[in-house]
């Protein structure tokens, strides 16, 4: 892999250990990725949740904080994906003394580098959006898929080391969707059918990251008849990444690489792959189950918009739930939630409003066990398709449909 003067340096220790560190690592997942050199990158986004990390993860972490200040702070902008708990709702959540530890000595080492606590998965929301072209190193899959698609930014869906190494640096490898080829169309899917709710806008990425089946295709969807929103396009990508790996997509018309199919492509497109409402709605109705018992319902995975907040608290107001409704949202939104009432509204009907984690990042297995939860109902294809991992039995339902069940106590 080439390399400036500034990485040359970086590579010998010139400043210092840590960067030294960062460098080895870029220079040998480069190789292994076929990088031909380093690209200068403006953001770095880390997965900083302890139950991916670890304590052999938090320890590696706090090795760093040893070393001379000037030598370990980022040198870009570099923010964090969701914690793995919210501080003051732990004990509300019976998540173990020993979690939220290591969540505070991990959140600690991270600040000690530098590294803004955002504690989120929709940066792209409310956190400086990346522009078109703009090289980041993105950790988090839902976030690196809609800044790949729907911003034009550039990104390869990066691990917890390398996007630490992009934010010590300023660098990462140039391979893959940092590259014109790899962004380019690899099969098309024709769709009859647009969706008008969020969870299906999540099951018809679901079907689509399922055709892919790959992280380095990319599919062009034709055949949508508006232009999407930012959560419905945020829901979408979201499955598609969790269903299928996939790390960019192309709607014809709408995405800012595809003003057409010869645009998204590159070359003549394929022949279609077609699919509309009966293919998602198989796809949701997978999860249904004769057992209408109802455990908890979740908002989550994404964490929810300053919309979704208030499309959440317009259908609780003037209800009660009778299980367990968790409303989970960025430290960015929820003052502004709180500020507007939204809060109050969720919370007055029994809900739980939570701030900067995610749902399956947060010991999910040992919350089951801790509340007694097993069935479980949400809007969010991404994490019905993740959470049966975690010993739940989910259901895809729309937002009105899950305040209808978590006030009444059953799945309709």
């Amino acid at each position: 892999m080439k390399r400036n003067d500034e990485a040359e340096a970086m590579l010998r220790g010139e400043l210092g250990r840590a960067r030294q560190w960062a460098l080895e690592h870029q220079m040998r997942v480069g190789t292994y990725l076929g990088a031909q050199d380093l690209v200068r990158v403006g953001q770095a986004h880390i997965m900083a949740d302890t139950e991916s990390l670890g304590e052999t993860g938090v320890d590696f972490l706090e090795s760093f904080v040893r070393m001379p200040e000037d030598e370990r702070r980022v040198r870009i902008p570099t923010i964090t994906d969701p914690r793995g708990t919210d501080f003051s709702a732990s004990s509300r959540l019976k998540q173990q003394d020993w979690m939220v530890a290591l969540e505070r000595r991990a959140s600690d080492a991270f600040e000690a580098l530098g590294v803004l606590m955002t504690n989120t998965c929709i940066n792209y929301q409310t956190i400086m959006p990346p522009v078109r072209g703009e090289h980041v190193a993105y950790g988090d899959t839902g976030v690196a898929i809609y800044c790949n698609s729907v911003l034009g930014a550039r990104t390869n869906f990066e691990g917890g080391p390398s996007a630490l190494a992009a934010g010590l640096t300023g660098f990462t490898p140039n391979y893959g969707f940092h590259l014109d080829a790899q962004r380019r169309g690899t099969l098309l899917v024709q769709t009859d059918w647009t969706p008008t709710a969020l969870h299906e806008w999540g099951a018809l990425g679901g079907v689509v990251g399922r055709l892919a089946g790959d992280y380095w295709n990319v599919p062009v969807l034709a055949g949508i008849d508006r232009v999407p929103g930012s959560d419905e396009l945020k829901h979408f990508g979201a499955a598609m990444a969790s269903f299928g790996s996939v790390a960019m997509f192309h709607i014809e018309g709408v995405t800012p690489e595809a003003r057409n199919l010869a645009d998204a492509f590159g070359r003549p497109p394929p022949s279609p792959i077609r699919i509309g409402r009966r293919e998602a709605e198989a796809l949701r109705a997978s999860y249904d189950r004769p057992d209408e018992k109802l455990d908890v319902v979740v908002f989550s995975a994404p964490q929810l918009s300053l919309i979704e907040m208030q499309m959440l608290a317009d259908m609780l107001r003037g209800r009660q739930v009778r299980v367990p409704l968790l409303a989970i949202t960025s430290p960015q939104i929820k003052p502004d939630a709180d500020r507007m009432g939204l809060s109050a509204t969720i919370e007055q009907a029994g809900g739980m409003v939570l701030s900067g984690m995610c749902f399956y990042q947060s010991y999910a297995r040992e919350l089951a066990e801790a509340n007694g939860w097993r069935r479980l109902a949400t809007p969010s294809a991404k994490l019905t398709n993740i959470i049966g991992g975690y010993g739940y039995q989910p259901v895809l339902l729309s937002m009105q449909q899950c305040v209808d069940a978590a006030c009444a106590g059953r799945i309709a």
